[in-house]
C-alpha cells in the first residue's frame, strides 16, 4: 500500500469538536493545548514506551507523581484479578445448573434464561457505560458498577425455590457490574502501555476470561458437593470481589485518554455520541472484527452453558451414569470441563500471544489472519466432540480441548485490535458497542437457542437418548457459525493495517503538549 493511499483513509476529524490549531503564535497554540488537557483527562502523565517513537520514557506519571512501571503492572493485576471474578460469577450458574433445575423444577429452555437475562442487561448498559467512559473519571465509574454487581450477586444466593423469577432479576442486575467494568478496564490498560507491553498487558487481562470461566464451573461443582447447597457457590465471588474493589481504588489510576501514544499527555477531542457512533460505523476493522466476536461469543457461550449438560446426558445415553431426578446431582463434567477450559484457555491465550508478537513485523495484517485461523481451525475439533461423546467421554474432550484452545488463540488479539484502530477519545464507546452486538447476537442468544433443543426431545419425552441427541443436534449450529466468524476475520485483513495507520495518525497529530 502506497503513502498515498495511506493518507487517504487518514480519520476524518472534523467530526471532532476541537480548537484549530496554528493559527495563533507557537506560544499561543501551547497554551491552548495545555487548556484542553483537563478536558481530555483529569490526570496526565507519561506511559512506559510509546508506539511511533513519540517517547523513550519507562517511568509512567499520573498527575505530578511518578508511577513506576512496577505500579503499572500492579494496576493490570487488579484489573486482571477482577475480571477473572467476573468471568467466574458469571460461569457458577452454569457449574451448578443440574442443582437450579431440580431446586426450582424447570427446564433446559427456562434454564437457559439466567444467562440469556445477565447478557441482554449486560449489552443494554454497555453503550452507557462507553460514553460515561470516554467523558468522565473511569475508576469511580467502575467502582460503582462493580458494587452493584456484588451486592446482586450475593442477593441472588438467598433466592427461595419458589420464586425463581427472583432470581432471574437479580442475575439482570448482576449485568451492571460487567457492563462498567468489561466496558471501561481495557482502555485503562491501553492508556498505560503501548506496542509489545500493551500486547501483554491485554493479554493478561484477556487470558482470565477463559480460566475464570473454568474456574467457575469448578468452584460452582465444588461448593456444591462440599455443602450439598448449590447456593453457598454463590456467595463466594461477592466476598472476593469486595476485596478487589478496595485494591482498585487504592492501587488503579485514572490515566490520561491516549497517555500511551502521546507522552502521556493525552488527547484532545469532544465529539458527540452520534458522531462516535458514525465514526465507528465507518471504521470497516472495527466492524469486520466485530462480526468475528460476535460468532466466536455465539460458539463459546454455547459451550460454556450446556457443554457439561450435554457430556453428563452422553454418559447417560450410553448407560454408565443413571440420570438426576434429585439434587444432588453429579457434578463431575463440570469440575473437568472446567479444568479443561481454565488449561486450553491458558494455553491458547499465551500461543495467540507469541504468534502475533513473533509475526507482526513480517505481516502487518496477522492479527485477523490468527483470529481467521482460531475460527476456522476449531470447527473440525467441535464435529468430533459432538458426534463422539456417544462414544467416548474421554476422546471427546481431547477435541474439546483443542477446539477451546484454537478459539482462545483469538482473546488476547481481539482485544489490541479494537485499541489501535480506533482514535483513544472513542475507545471506551468502540468496546461497549462491541460487545452490545457481540453478546446480543451471540452469548445471549446461543445459550437459550441451543435449549430450545426440548422441542426436539418431545419425540419421545422419557427417553434419555432423545434427550441426549436433542442437544447434540442443536450443538451443530456452532461449527457453522464458526464458519461465518473466519469469513469476518478474512474480510478484517484487508482493512487493517489501513485504520491502524490512520488511528496512529490522528494520535500523533492531536496530542497535548504540556512543553
Amino acid at each position: 500500500m502506497t503513502h498515498a493511499q495511506l493518507c487517504s483513509t487518514s480519520v476524518d476529524q472534523s467530526e471532532f469538536s476541537m480548537e484549530a490549531r496554528g493559527s495563533g503564535t507557537p506560544e499561543e497554540e501551547g497554551a491552548g493545548q495545555r487548556d484542553r488537557v483537563s478536558l481530555a483527562s483529569s490526570s496526565s502523565g507519561r506511559y512506559g514506551s510509546i508506539a511511533g517513537g513519540l517517547a523513550k520514557s519507562t517511568t509512567p506519571l499520573v498527575g505530578d507523581a511518578a508511577l513506576s512501571t512496577r505500579r503499572s503492572y500492579l494496576a493490570v493485576a487488579v484489573l486482571c484479578y477482577l475480571n477473572l471474578l467476573n468471568f467466574m460469577d458469571r460461569y457458577t450458574i452454569a457449574g451448578v445448573l443440574l442443582n437450579i433445575q431440580k431446586f426450582f423444577d424447570i427446564n433446559d429452555s427456562t434454564s437457559g434464561l439466567l444467562q440469556t437475562v445477565f447478557i441482554f442487561s449486560f449489552i443494554l448498559l454497555a453503550p452507557l457505560f462507553g460514553y460515561l467512559g470516554d467523558r468522565y473519571n473511569r475508576k469511580w465509574i467502575m467502582i460503582g458498577g462493580l458494587s452493584v454487581w456484588l451486592v446482586m450477586t450475593l442477593c441472588g444466593s438467598f433466592v427461595n425455590k419458589k420464586y425463581f423469577w427472583v432470581l432471574v432479576l437479580m442475575r439482570a442486575l448482576v449485568g451492571t457490574g460487567e457492563a462498567s467494568y468489561s466496558t471501561i478496564a481495557p482502555t485503562i490498560i491501553g492508556d498505560m502501555f503501548s506496542g509489545g507491553r500493551r500486547t501483554i498487558a491485554i493479554s493478561l487481562f484477556y487470558v482470565v476470561l477463559p480460566v475464570g470461566s473454568g474456574l467457575g464451573y469448578i468452584m460452582g461443582s465444588t461448593i456444591a458437593t462440599a455443602t450439598g447447597d448449590w447456593r453457598w457457590a454463590l456467595r463466594v465471588c461477592p466476598v472476593l470481589g469486595a476485596v478487589g474493589v478496595v485494591l482498585l481504588v487504592f492501587l488503579c489510576p485514572n490515566p490520561p485518554r491516549g497517555a500511551s501514544e502521546t507522552r502521556g499527555q493525552g488527547v484532545a477531542g469532544r465529539s458527540s455520541y452520534l458522531e462516535d457512533i458514525k465514526y465507528l460505523l465507518k471504521n470497516k476493522s472495527f466492524v469486520w472484527s466485530s462480526l468475528g466476536i460476535t460468532s466466536m461469543s455465539f460458539v463459546t457461550g454455547a459451550l460454556a452453558f450446556w457443554a457439561p449438560t450435554f457430556l453428563s446426558r452422553a454418559q447417560v445415553a450410553q448407560g454408565s451414569r443413571q440420570p438426576c431426578v434429585a439434587e444432588p446431582c453429579d457434578t463431575s463434567d463440570s469440575f473437568i470441563f472446567g479444568a479443561v477450559t481454565v488449561a486450553s484457555g491458558i494455553f491458547g491465550v499465551g500461543l495467540g500471544t507469541l504468534l502475533t508478537r513473533g509475526l507482526i513485523g513480517r505481516v502487518p495484517h496477522v492479527d485477523p489472519l490468527i483470529c481467521a485461523v482460531g475460527m476456522l481451525g476449531c470447527i473440525p475439533c467441535l464435529l468430533a466432540a459432538i458426534f463422539l461423546a456417544a462414544r467416548s467421554i474421554p476422546v471427546t474432550y481431547v477435541f474439546v480441548f483443542l477446539g477451546e484452545t484454537l478459539l482462545s488463540l483469538n482473546w488476547p488479539i481481539m482485544g489490541d485490535i479494537v485499541l489501535y484502530v480506533v482514535v483513544p477519545t472513542r475507545r471506551a464507546t468502540a468496546i461497549a458497542l462491541q460487545i452490545m452486538v457481540c453478546h446480543l447476537l451471540g452469548d445471549a442468544a446461543s445459550p437459550y437457542i441451543i435449549g430450545i433443543s426440548d422441542s426436539l426431545s418431545a419425540y419421545d419425552p422419557g427417553s434419555p437418548q432423545w434427550r441426549f441427541h436433542s442437544l447434540q443436534y442443536s450443538f451443530l449450529l456452532c461449527p457453522a457459525v464458526a464458519v461465518l466468524g473466519g469469513v469476518f476475520y478474512l474480510v478484517n485483513a484487508l482493512y487493517i493495517t489501513r485504520d491502524k495507520m490512520a488511528a496512529q495518525r490522528f494520535s500523533e497529530g492531536n496530542f497535548i503538549s504540556n512543553q
